[in-house]
């Protein structure tokens, strides 16, 4: 059984005077947070707010890349190089590091948000030039990513990998993400999200969509802020995890556990 988990929400994802989700009522839940660093949400003054943020409560921040694509929030397809990829990454990264340095903490891992994140899992090409951007940056930051191209690329460089479960997301038989375009990609009853972090941090495992049984070992559950009960469901989450014998604690501590 693990023993310890980490609990990250997606953070900053507003722009200008648009707010998306309830940042302060998650940041008193979740031991991480992914910031938009402003390619698929965010800007300077939500970026700088929420480093701010996240270095008074002593919560770890991480970054979240992703397409140029504000109009599609980041999730659709776009045909970038691996150049591309490695560049815009590069940008991201390093605007979300400054404005954690001024608010007096740093940045500690990355994380390929939206489309970028589900084809890092798959397209070699992105995934080299993601941890080519990581390299270049900080070879101390953990790479965040589901089991493939991504995690398995970041090993072979040496970095620390951080491997996430997403709860609310369905998953496929070959472990990658069902669709969001596809009926049941979103898991919404409260019960089940509860019950399948528990068993990815207490089993090491999840169903599929088809039934198949897989195996997650994750470091980290990721509980999405984007919807309306998201508060509500991450404090479930939490809850039914404390009660299940699991210690929720910041990603680098997790990794530094398992040596």
């Amino acid at each position: 059984m693990q023993s310890r988990i980490d609990l990250v929400a997606d953070l900053g994802e507003g722009y200008g005077d648009w707010t998306m989700g309830d940042d302060a009522s998650l940041l008193e839940i979740v031991s991480s947070a992914n910031v938009a660093c402003g390619f698929h949400a965010g800007d300077p003054r939500i970026m700088d707010a929420t480093a701010r943020a996240c270095a008074e409560r002593g919560i770890q921040i991480g970054a979240h890349p992703s397409f140029p694509d504000l109009v599609g929030f980041g999730r659709r397809a776009m045909d970038l190089t691996a150049d591309q990829v490695r560049t815009d990454v590069l940008y991201q990264v390093g605007a979300l590091s400054a404005f954690a340095l001024a608010n007096g903490t740093k940045v500690k891992h990355v994380a390929p948000h939206g489309r970028l994140g589900n084809l890092v899992a798959v397209r070699a090409d992105y995934a080299k030039a993601v941890c080519d951007a990581v390299c270049a940056v900080d070879p101390e930051l953990i790479v965040v990513a589901q089991d493939g191209e991504l995690a398995d690329e970041a090993r072979r460089r040496g970095l620390s990998v951080g491997i996430v479960g997403i709860v609310d997301r369905a998953y496929q038989a070959d472990g990658t993400l069902v669709p969001r375009s596809q009926p049941g990609a979103v898991i919404h009853d409260l019960d089940t999200l509860v019950a399948r972090a528990i068993r990815i941090a207490t089993e090491s495992t999840l169903e599929a969509v088809d039934g198949t049984v897989l195996e997650v070992h994750a470091d980290s559950l990721l509980l999405h802020g984007d919807n309306a009960g998201a508060v509500a469901t991450a404090r479930a989450i939490r809850d039914g995890l404390t009660e299940a014998g699991v210690t929720i604690a910041p990603m680098a501590d997790v990794l530094a556990d398992k040596g």
